[in-house]
C-alpha cells in the first residue's frame, strides 16, 4: 500500500490550504483511493491508495505549487481499515511520517520511505526527485500546453485553443520537457508497484513463518 502525507510549507505565514487540496484530490482521485484525503492534524493531510500510478500522480500534483512537503510511504496497513486515514496505522504510515519529515529538508520537497527496503526507497526517491526538479523549471505557458496534451488534445487542437501556432505549441512542449516526463512516468509507476509487491510478499512470508512457529 501507498500512504502519502503532505504538510503545508510555512503554514504560519500563509493561509490554510488543506481544505482546497483535500477537495482537489477527492475530485481527481476519489475512485482510486482506499482511504480518501483526510486532514490529520493542523495543516497536514494523509491518504491511502493501492495504485502506484495514483500515488505518483498525487505526489506530482501536491508538489507542483511548492506549497507542500510530500512524503510517500510504502508498506503494510493494519486491517481492518478504519473509516478515515487519521485512524489507520501500519508500517506504511510510519514510513510516510518519516518521509514527510525528510521532505521538508529535501530538494523538490519530496521523500520516499519503504518499510523493509531502504535502498530501493532511496533509489526511487532520487528518480522521482529528478522528475520533480524538471517540472519546477516549467513555465506557465509550458504548463498550459502540457495540461492540454495530458487531457487528450492533439497539438493542432492545443494551438487552436491557445490561439498560437502549431510551431509555438511544439516549442513550448520541447521547453517543458513534456516527452521526457511522459516517458519517465510509466517507468516510475512500474518501479513503485514492484517495490510494493516485494514488500507485500516479504510481509506475507514473515506472517506465514510466524504462524508455522
Amino acid at each position: 500500500m501507498f500512504v502519502i502525507t503532505a504538510d503545508q510549507v510555512a503554514s504560519r505565514r500563509d493561509a490554510d490550504r488543506t481544505g482546497a487540496l483535500v477537495e482537489a484530490l477527492a475530485e481527481r482521485y476519489a475512485d482510486q483511493l482506499v482511504l480518501p484525503a483526510d486532514q490529520t492534524a493542523g495543516d497536514e493531510i494523509q491518504l491511502v491508495t493501492r495504485s502506484a500510478s495514483t500515488a505518483l500522480a498525487v505526489v506530482l500534483d501536491a508538489t507542483r505549487t511548492g506549497r507542500w512537503s510530500v512524503g510517500l510511504g510504502v508498506g503494510g496497513i493494519r486491517m481492518p481499515l478504519p473509516d478515515a486515514a487519521r485512524k489507520a496505522s501500519g508500517s506504511a504510515f510510519i514510513a510516510a511520517r518519516e518521509a514527510v519529515g525528510a521532505a521538508k529538508r529535501a530538494d523538490g520537497r519530496f521523500a520516499l520511505r519503504a518499510a523493509g527496503d531502504p535502498q530501493a526507497a532511496a533509489d526511487l526517491e532520487a528518480l522521482v526527485r529528478l522528475l520533480l526538479l524538471l517540472r519546477e523549471r516549467r513555465t506557465e505557458p509550458g504548463w498550459e500546453v502540457v495540461e492540454l496534451m495530458r487531457t487528450g488534445h492533439q497539438q493542432k487542437e492545443a494551438a487552436a485553443i491557445l490561439d498560437v501556432s502549431a510551431a509555438a505549441v511544439s516549442a513550448r512542449l520541447k521547453a517543458a520537457m513534456w516527452r521526457a516526463e511522459e516517458d519517465a512516468r510509466p517507468v516510475l509507476e512500474r518501479l513503485l508497484a514492484e517495490l510494493d509487491e516485494r514488500l507485500a510478499a516479504h510481509s506475507a512470508g514473515e506472517s506465514g513463518t510466524a504462524a508455522a512457529e
